[in-house]
């Protein structure tokens, strides 16, 4: 007999590495926000560790992507 917890199990964790090129004003413009950062919170991160948190805080807040999101998928 199975328990049932609260808390149900954990999605996958696993990260995934991709790999992306940007063109050199977008590298400037991460850099300088790493450092506003840094300076703001006292805590130093590579634009590589800030990657995933910005694109998880823009994907969160755009409206139209919840909204799309939310819409049943063909062929799931």
């Amino acid at each position: 007999m199975m328990a049932d917890l609260k808390l149900g199990r954990l999605p996958d964790r696993t990260p995934i590495k991709i790999a992306i090129a940007v063109l050199p004003d977008l590298h400037g413009r991460l850099s300088a926000y790493a450092a506003a950062y840094a300076e703001i919170y006292g805590v130093e991160e590579t634009v590589t560790d800030l990657i995933p948190a910005m694109l998880a805080v823009f994907l969160d807040s755009d409206r139209e992507f919840a909204r799309i999101e939310k819409l049943p998928r063909r062929g799931r």
